[in-house]
């Protein structure tokens, strides 16, 4: 039976087992101690590929470590897991139905076939659908109401349908000075994002993508019904509202009925989750920013990182090492969370994009098979741009009490070199991490403090504060600079290390019901706020609260 239907208790392994008793040897493992003996440990445990370079010699392992991981990761399955994924099998098993982003980035001429049927050429339909509409309007052939030129793109959707194509653009804007559009997101259901994000915009150059699978996702629907009153209060009409609206849904009617037309409707497919979707037509915006050519490119750098997971051994296999250290410590050091730190203010919402992969991906509390996980999952992720989190909360880092790794991701070119930032920056970065795992010990501070003359009572009260444990774990990715194709690596890379953690837990990593209660609850409560009808919320709380926005609520 295939492991989706009947995953492994992976606590009872054998590999799980030795990992627990080399965790009890490795309570004094020290890392300064541990570069000052072996000199080769950098080249050790550092690979690259796909553009990237990955150190993850800051970490408490040792090439035994990696080895009873690697062990791991074997036993429970993963290789098999992977090329079940990539093969169309029914990895989703509580949807039925397979997880196939990776199919998006298959060049043409690859044949998938699933239930008798070739998935690429319906892919590869919709990239040509996607350059067909890129051409035009970058071509200034598609035309507002007033037959002036698209000038402005805001993309309607939430969750995946937002984050990743908005990350994606942003990372990108060096490449985006071509296209002659700028792509604005609305996800909210907030009217002051509606606001902010049509305050500056022309009706008469503005196009909206309406981006939901069903054409009901309540946020989305709300703001598409906004921006098309928007549109027609401003000189718009409906027989040309078609200029203005594009949908990717699997919906098509409901598109239609919207006043969308056919032709310009773009699939979603069920065996594509919104967190895994930036690489379909959801990724249209992306498209339209940096055009088609790039957008292929990042379609490339994220096949040539498919290929490098399923072919390199797990001992150089970037994916796998970055998910089994995140095992490492999440399981057997007991650590909660994970802190992503880019370094580059391009990539200032890749922590948003991560935190949905990982969390709603593997927060998840039963197995694919519905019994009870037997060990904790999915970590809290967070983090933010360098340097400014240094000023932040990079102090919980090095001195607060929990154990939390980060990963480090920085380019060494700029795109916008201003006298030797850059520098100070990469610098920066290095630093944080050196410190991470040095420390300073109680000798060095009062060291330190000696040498500015204080006097020894003063050294004594000082001392404690200035110590700075250390031997905390990092990984530093390195990149010689963004761009599509190192990006797209970069995304898949993160991908690929989310599924090996949940094959590993024994989860369903694409599906989501705990997303879907507070959806069914928001009705009952919304009922309640407009109608002022008589049953109450199944909560006191609740129904305060609700009695609170009646008695104060001007709408």
């Amino acid at each position: 039976m295939s492991y989706y239907l009947n995953p492994l208790d992976v606590t009872a392994l054998p590999s799980w087992k030795a990992l627990e008793e080399h965790r009890l040897a490795m309570q004094h493992f020290n890392m300064r101690e541990a570069f000052q003996a072996d000199p080769e440990r950098f080249n050790e445990l550092s690979v690259s590929c796909c553009g990237l370079f990955l150190d993850y010699s800051k970490n408490l392992i040792t090439n035994e470590t990696r080895a009873l991981l690697v062990n791991l990761a074997r036993e429970a399955g993963v290789e098999q897991a992977a090329h079940a994924m990539f093969n169309g099998e029914p990895v989703n098993a509580s949807e039925r139905r397979p997880a196939l982003h990776t199919a998006l980035r298959r060049p043409l001429g690859d044949s998938l076939m699933v239930d008798g049927h070739n998935l690429m050429r319906e892919v590869h339909g919709s990239l040509a659908q996607m350059t067909d509409i890129v051409g035009r309007i970058h071509n200034h052939l598609w035309r507002g109401y007033n037959d002036k030129p698209i000038t402005d793109v805001v993309n309607i959707g939430i969750g995946g349908s937002f984050l990743g194509p908005q990350l994606v653009s942003e990372a990108l804007l060096p490449f985006t000075q071509q296209s002659g559009v700028r792509c604005h997101y609305l996800a909210n259901i907030d009217g002051s994002e509606f606001r902010e994000v049509t305050a500056n915009l022309n009706a008469e150059t503005t196009l909206f993508i309406v981006s939901s699978k069903s054409f009901g996702t309540l946020e989305t629907l709300k703001n598409a019904q906004a921006a098309r009153t928007w549109y027609l209060a401003r000189g718009g009409s409906e027989e040309k509202l078609y200029r203005h609206f594009i949908a990717v849904t699997s919906n098509k009617q409901a598109a239609i009925d919207f006043g969308i037309r056919e032709k310009n409707v773009f699939p979603m497919w069920d065996w594509v989750g919104g967190r895994y979707s930036l690489w379909s037509a959801i990724g249209l915006p992306i498209a339209l920013a940096i055009g088609m050519h790039n957008f292929k490119d990042l379609l490339s750098g994220a096949y040539s990182m498919d290929q490098h997971f399923l072919h390199e051994p797990y001992e150089r296999n970037m994916p796998v090492l970055l998910a089994m250290l995140g095992i490492w410590y999440h399981n057997f050091w007991g650590a909660q969370s994970y802190a992503f730190l880019p370094y580059d203010h391009y990539l200032r919402n890749f922590v948003k994009h991560l935190q949905q992969m990982d969390m709603e991906s593997n927060g998840k509390s039963v197995r694919q098979d519905g019994s009870p996980v037997s060990c904790s999952t999915g970590p809290v992720i967070w983090g933010g741009v360098g340097c400014n989190g240094q000023h932040a909360y990079h102090q919980l880092l090095h001195q607060g009490t929990p154990l939390i790794p980060a990963d480090f991701i920085v380019p060494v070119v700029s795109h916008n070199p201003v006298a030797d930032h850059h520098e100070w920056l990469y610098a920066n970065c290095l630093s944080q991490s050196q410190a991470l795992m040095l420390g300073k010990t109680r000798s060095e501070a009062e060291a330190e403090l000696r040498a500015k003359g204080l006097a020894e009572a003063e050294i004594a009260r000082l001392a404690p504060h200035k110590v700075i444990p250390g031997n905390r774990p990092s990984n530093t990715l390195v990149m010689e600079s963004i761009s599509p194709g190192r990006l797209g690596a970069l995304i898949a890379l993160y991908e690929h290390k989310v599924f090996v953690q949940g094959v590993i837990w024994g989860i369903n990593s694409f599906d989501q019901w705990g997303v879907e209660l507070g959806k069914e609850l928001g009705k009952g409560v919304y009922n309640r706020l407009t109608s002022y009808e008589s049953s109450a919320a199944e909560d006191a709380s609740t129904q305060g609260l609700i009695d609170y926005f009646r008695g104060r609520h001007r709408g």
